[in-house]
Parts: structure tokens; C-alpha cells; sequence
């Protein structure tokens, strides 16, 4: 059977906050009867939109991640629910009753995610319902993926092998994959926010054309290799831009010590580089 999943990509989304306002304007003060209550004016960020900054100046990216509520298959949240509180659908859709689910608070610590919203004035557990009523209506998208500019969020309807074909094709993940929760949620570019780089900037120091031999100039080297040792392994190899720029991407966090080989015109450089968060190395002369 045919289930729905949310697909977003992170190198897309650009902190817009539309699928954040769209989600508002759909629940607060809008009650959809079996699906939700209204959700609160304040309060509540059913889609959540979390930052990462990496690098130090001059070499700085920034990757944002819309959150929400995963639909997940083994949903913890299940299993505290008491009176059928919360159900699945066949269509992979998990729906906290807004009438069942009335004062049961412990579901909001059961979400791993931190995506059950306790709404205080109507004593009621909340979270984001993939808008199933509209999607019942006939509608293709959510109003988050409607309204997304850059199509960083979009919906897919598929059966699960079809979906763990697209996984493995498109390199998909999902958040807290250890937890085991099967979240319908998936991720396109998530290294984007997970991973850490080693970056800097190769220069060369050359006599000025013409020039008495003590002038000198110092020039970008352009198509110098950058080779990233660990352990005496190579882990990466990349070769400068015409700014003498490079960037060794996708390494884990907290991954610890590294060794850098810069060769370039018959010269040779070496730098170490301990790394927790990514890191800048600033200009490295050769």
C-alpha cells in the first residue's frame, strides 16, 4: 500500500520560515474534527526550523533543518498513549486525537524529537497531522510543501520498497536513525548539518616580474593538491581553487587528529588539524 512520506532537502531550504507560517495559518484558530484542535497563536512550532553555522570567517556555511513530527512506524509515543489516543493510518499518517488525547501530558516527553506540543488552554498533547484532512480532500501537498519557494519540501506517496528504493538512490536519511523509530520524515543533504570540514587557503610567495630578487608577491595557488591523512590513510584529496581555496568535507564531528599534505609546484607543506567542529585553517604558505 501507498504511504506518505516527507521528503526535504537541506541544501534547499533557505530559513524562509513559509512552511512555518503556512502550517499556522492552516490550525491556529482552526479546528479539523478527527484530525486537530486549534493550535495555539503562540507557543507552538509544529514545523521547526533549526541552524547550523560551519567554519570561521572567511569560510562559513549555514544549513537549515525543517522539523516536524517524523510519522514515525514504531512511534514511541504510541506506547503511552492510553484510550487510542493516537493511531496509524494505513497511509503511514499518525494522528493524535484531539478529543481521546485530552490530558494526557505524558506524550509530550515521549516524542524523541520534541515534536508533541503541549497546548496549556485546552489541556491537549498536539503535533503537525501531515494536514491529513487535506490530503483526504484530493490535495497532492501539504500546505508547508505548497508553500515552499525552492521545492525544498515535498511529499511522496510510494510503497515502502518503492520509498527504500529512493532512499538508497537519492542517499536519504533520517534524524536519530539510532533510536530505531522508522520516521517517515526523510532528509536529502543532511551532511549539510551532521558533518563537519577542514578548509583554508593555499598561497605561494613569488618574485615580482622584473623586480629587484628581494621584492616579492604572494599569489593564490591555484591547482595545489590538499591530501587528508588519518592514521597514515588517505581520507580525502582535493585541489584548489583559482583563490587557493579548498574544503575536505563530510567528516565526522569530534573525529579528532588529522594531517594535511599540500604539494604545489614541486613544493611540499604539512599541517595538522585537530577537529571537533569544522574548522579553518586560514591561509597555509608553500
Amino acid at each position: 500500500m501507498s504511504k506518505y512520506n516527507l521528503v526535504i532537502d537541506v541544501a534547499e531550504c533557505t530559513n524562509c520560515n513559509l512552511c512555518t507560517l503556512a502550517t499556522m495559518d492552516e490550525y491556529v484558530g482552526n479546528a479539523w474534527p478527527g484530525v486537530s484542535a486549534p493550535m495555539p497563536r503562540n507557543g507552538h512550532n509544529w514545523i521547526k526550523i533549526l541552524t547550523k553555522e560551519r567554519g570561521q570567517v572567511p569560510m562559513v556555511d549555514v544549513a537549515f533543518v525543517p522539523t516536524t513530527c517524523n510519522h514515525c512506524d514504531d512511534a514511541p509515543c504510541m506506547k503511552v498513549a492510553r484510550d487510542g489516543a493516537i493511531t496509524k493510518r494505513d497511509d503511514g499518517i499518525v494522528i493524535i486525537d484531539p478529543v481521546k488525547a485530552k490530558g494526557q501530558k505524558q506524550l509530550v516527553d515521549a516524542c524523541p524529537y520534541g515534536h508533541i506540543w503541549w497546548n496549556e488552554e485546552l489541556s491537549l498533547p498536539q503535533a503537525w497531522p501531515f494536514d491529513a484532512h487535506l490530503l483526504d480532500g484530493g490535495w497532492e501537498k501539504t500546505r508547508g510543501a505548497q508553500s515552499c519557494p525552492t521545492t525544498a519540501m515535498r511529499v511522496v506517496k510510494a510503497d515502502d520498497e518503492e520509498m527504500a528504493r529512493m532512499v538508497r538512490a537519492e542517499g536519504l536519511q533520517v534524524l536519530k536513525p539510532e533510536l530505531g523509530t522508522k520516521p517517515r520524515v526523510y532528509y536529502k543533504n543532511l551532511w549539510r548539518f551532521t558533518t563537519a570540514f577542514i578548509g583554508g587557503s593555499v598561497s605561494e610567495e613569488k618574485g615580482r616580474a622584473g623586480g629587484a630578487p628581494e621584492e616579492s608577491i604572494v599569489d593564490c595557488a591555484e591547482g595545489a593538491i590538499v591530501r587528508l591523512m588519518k592514521d597514515g590513510r588517505e581520507i580525502a584529496k582535493v585541489a584548489t581553487d583559482n583563490y587557493g581555496d579548498f574544503k575536505l568535507d563530510k567528516l565526522p564531528e569530534n573525529s579528532g587528529a588529522y594531517t594535511l599534505e599540500i604539494t604545489f609546484a614541486g613544493r611540499r607543506a604539512t599541517r595538522e588539524a585537530t577537529l571537533g567542529e569544522s574548522i579553518n585553517l586560514g591561509d597555509i604558505r608553500i
